[in-house]
């Protein structure tokens, strides 16, 4: 092989190099610079802080329309035992000195300060500028660190092999995943999947919405209503948080 040849390669393998490490280094660079839908190709704007609240008044024991949308949207097989992955799951909380019985969803709380992100070896576990918490399956090595660092319980591990697959976000065997509030319909300025499901079901128990913006409904809510961070003793300041607990 000549020294030219030689030369080209390196100068190839140089170039492809940089360009990936400049993706894996901001996997959300490209991602977001929005107010209701991104435009393509836009950045992240940190002006931005999606959340959900829920009320867990509103929530049905017997519903689980929200599941069911939720494996819909992102081609996920139903979970029959509690190691299956599961973006979603319904809670059923018992309080021992009243009796009293809560029914509500549980999922990823896209912590403002995720342990999960803190943990990882490999960076895949990232957060957009807009407070969504992600993970990126090409970088993410299985070790699920991040599933021991969450206090929520949120994330699960592929154990089987993925063999076909229609939804937005990748899947593969031996990697991490959780919800991602659906941020391919939140870019298109629709809303998540789950919180859609809701409303069309009438119970209406997820609200979502932009937290930093005065003129959203979410906005006004968390401000007039007594709402409960769980786990609010850590620290991480999750962007959902409940009514009634």
């Amino acid at each position: 092989m000549s020294d030219k040849v030689n030369l080209d390669r390196r100068q190839f393998l140089g170039t492809a190099s940089a360009a990936i490490a400049g993706f894996a280094i901001a996997p959300g660079l490209f991602l977001y610079d929005f107010a209701n839908a991104r435009p393509t190709g836009g950045a992240a704007s940190a002006g931005v802080r999606w959340g959900m609240l829920i009320d867990s008044t509103l929530c049905q024991s017997s519903c689980n329309d929200c599941v069911s949308a939720c494996n819909k949207e992102h081609d996920l097989p139903a979970a029959k035992s509690p190691t299956d992955v599961q973006w979603i799951r319904k809670v059923e909380l018992k309080q021992i000195s009243t009796g009293r019985q809560i029914s509500l969803p549980m999922m990823c709380l896209h912590c403002a300060e995720p342990p999960c992100v803190d943990v990882c070896p490999t960076q895949a576990s990232f957060k957009r500028a807009d407070g969504i918490v992600l993970v990126d399956k090409h970088r993410c090595i299985g070790c699920r660190y991040c599933m021991m660092a969450c206090p929520y319980k949120a994330r699960s591990f592929v154990h089987e092999a993925v063999l076909s697959h229609d939804g937005e976000m990748p899947r593969g065997q031996g990697t991490v995943e959780s919800c991602t509030l659906c941020d391919h319909r939140v870019d298109r300025g629709e809303q998540p999947a789950c919180v859609e499901a809701c409303a069309k079901a009438g119970h209406s128990a997820m609200l979502f919405g932009d937290l930093n913006n005065p003129d959203s409904e979410i906005y006004r809510r968390v401000r007039s209503v007594a709402s409960t961070q769980l786990r609010a003793d850590l620290g991480l300041n999750p962007n959902i948080s409940f009514v009634g607990l």
